[in-house]
């Protein structure tokens, strides 16, 4: 009962505090409140992973001494998972920074009030009991719709519950990494496309807060945190530059057949079907593998010690190999098949994200470019060349190099490697956007007709919502109404354009009132002339499937204001090219 009071006087003080302040300084004290809540979400998610692992896994599971108990843990984790999707969050998990950017582009920034807890449980249960995936990307969207229902509650502009969502990202970031400046980064690359340097503001206070929050709480452990070993050497420059083409078409890879994963898995239509096959092939991938378990950042800090032995340890066929060529070898392939387990994992039902997959991927590679020159009689400090290549792919995979180098800056407690790390980073990010513009989220949310660009203009224009726009009051003639009947309906309607049907409402025409003006006034003609005779063709016809850009298009070539819409050949209305415009200035003042 107290809880509840308590918690009523601090709906009661924000309440007060938004009536006294403006709306700059509410907004900046609502940046701490989302920057806190969402770096608190993340240290929750931690800690029921731990939870999970530390009494369930190893305090019931192993407490037996079933040795290769594990295989069969992703498969009860993704099991559970599905379950609780399907029954309390409707089969929808709303993964991903997609998902984010359809709600900012087509939903004013508005997201469901069950995603502030929904991916702290399923990811707890996903990875908790092994499954390939990170934590990352499900606190991005916790943190989101924190600062989305935030600004609901407390009734904020658009402009506003935007710059919260992407407060509540940052501050997700900025508590899983302990790495605020990544946080704001990272909300600035992936989350927002055009914002004003106020903007900068609020997302550094959310990261702040979120950073804060997970140093106060959280130990080294409980974080990903490497100390560097080795000083960076200014001769090794020409490997860092060969790291970076190397990162950019690893990313590559790694975005193309994850991609090809996820697809296998949508055309399985049943749920169990899924998740059978899935924990199947992850129980196969982990007895060979086990590194492969959970998000796999032991296994990073087990590379950049340069324990390799541990890796294995636990495999059904190698866990005593002691080459040096075998192991570099089943390095690589663990890195490659990385991927694998990580769209196993999202396919088959259970959630998490690609950010740790990404750093894995990443320090596999490095670690094995190290060994190799190794092997090959040229010595390069290993544990700098695995960390930086982390930052290499996350930069590649994400389309965000900035905060790839600002991430692994700070997790190393320094910017001793910023040189190695801005020319891998960049290097990845050159090679990936040439061969492929779009990062994975791009492409989803291209796949459901929406998409937030750099450009402003475009990126105001998309967020256009064309079919609520279509009017439907203009007075339909039927194509054989005589011009006395033309005239009833000229009498009642406040238009001036008349669209010909026929029976089944295909637009056959279009009657202007200045092209019937002296008809009209002709008695004689009342009964004898009807509107087929004196509509005029549609120039230009606009589809209701087309975009927004191809719409403005037909506007500017047909010169017209007013442009019939239609369903395939089924008339819906008109579209005005000024109220298509005024909704356009009204986004700019509102936008971010």
């Amino acid at each position: 009962m107290n809880y509840f009071k308590r918690f009523n006087y601090i709906e009661k003080f924000i309440a007060w505090l938004l009536d006294k302040t403006n709306e700059k300084q509410f907004l900046i004290f609502a940046s701490v409140m989302v920057g806190l809540s969402s770096g608190l979400a993340a240290i929750v998610l931690k800690a029921f992973i731990n939870f999970i692992r530390v009494y369930l896994v190893e305090g019931f599971f192993f407490e037996f001494d079933f040795k290769y108990t594990y295989l069969l843990l992703p498969l009860i984790g993704i099991g559970i998972t599905v379950l609780i999707t399907k029954y309390f969050f409707k089969g929808n998990l709303n993964r991903g920074a997609s998902n984010i950017l359809f709600a900012i582009a087509k939903k004013s920034s508005f997201l469901p009030f069950y995603q502030m807890y929904s991916h702290v449980i399923t990811t707890a249960l996903t990875v908790g009991f092994g499954g390939s995936s990170g934590i990352e990307s499900p606190i991005v969207s916790t943190g989101a719709a924190i600062g989305s229902n935030f600004a609901r509650t407390y009734q904020l502009s658009y402009k506003d519950r935007t710059m919260l969502l992407a407060a509540g990202a940052a501050g997700g970031i900025a508590g899983a990494f302990n790495a605020p400046i990544a946080g704001v980064l990272f909300a600035l690359e992936v989350i927002l496309v055009d914002i004003s340097l106020s903007a900068f503001i609020p997302l550094l206070i959310a990261a702040a807060s979120g950073a804060l929050l997970s140093k106060i709480i959280l130990n080294e452990d409980g974080l990903l945190y490497f100390s560097l070993k080795q000083p960076f050497n200014y001769k090794n420059v020409p490997f860092y530059v060969l790291l970076g083409f190397l990162c950019g078409f690893i990313s590559l890879y790694y975005a193309s057949f994850f991609e090809k994963i996820e697809n296998r898995f949508k055309a399985v239509k049943s749920n169990i079907g899924k998740w059978l096959i899935g924990g199947i092939a992850l129980a196969f991938l982990l007895a060979l593998f086990p590194s492969l378990y959970g998000e796999g950042y032991s296994s990073i800090k087990s590379l950049s010690e340069n324990n390799i032995g541990d890796l294995f340890k636990n495999s059904l066929l190698f866990q005593h190999v002691t080459q040096q060529w075998l192991l570099f070898l089943l390095v690589l392939a663990v890195m490659f098949l990385k991927v694998l387990a990580t769209g196993i994992t999202l396919g088959s039902g259970g959630n998490g994200g690609n950010f740790a997959p990404s750093l894995f991927v990443g320090a596999y590679l490095g670690f094995a470019f190290a060994q190799l020159l190794s092997l090959i009689g040229i010595q390069l400090p290993g544990s700098n060349f695995t960390i930086v290549a982390m930052a290499g792919i996350l930069s590649g995979v994400f389309h965000a190099p900035l905060t790839g180098i600002f991430l692994i800056a700070e997790i190393t407690g320094g910017y001793e490697l910023i040189i190695p790390l801005m020319l891998v980073s960049s290097i990845s990010y050159v090679i990936v956007t040439y061969f492929s513009p779009d990062s994975l989220d791009i492409k989803k949310l291209k796949a459901r007709g929406a998409v937030i660009s750099e450009d402003k203009d475009k990126s105001t224009l998309r967020k256009i919502n064309v079919r609520a726009m279509i009017e439907t009051d203009f007075a339909s003639i039927h194509f054989n109404a005589n011009l006395r009947r033309m005239i009833e309906i000229v009498k009642q309607s406040k238009r001036n354009t008349f669209p010909v049907l026929n029976n089944h409402k295909k637009l056959l025409g279009i009657i202007q009132l200045d092209h019937i003006k002296e008809e009209m006034f002709n008695p004689e003609l009342y009964d004898k002339m009807v509107a087929k005779e004196i509509m005029r063709k549609p120039g230009v016809v606009i589809d209701v499937k087309e975009d927004i850009f191809m719409i403005m298009q037909k506007f500017d070539e047909s010169g017209q204001w007013n442009l019939p819409v239609v369903d395939g050949e089924t008339y819906i209305g008109f579209l005005s090219k000024s109220s298509i415009l005024d909704k356009y200035r009204h986004h700019l003042l509102e936008g971010v």
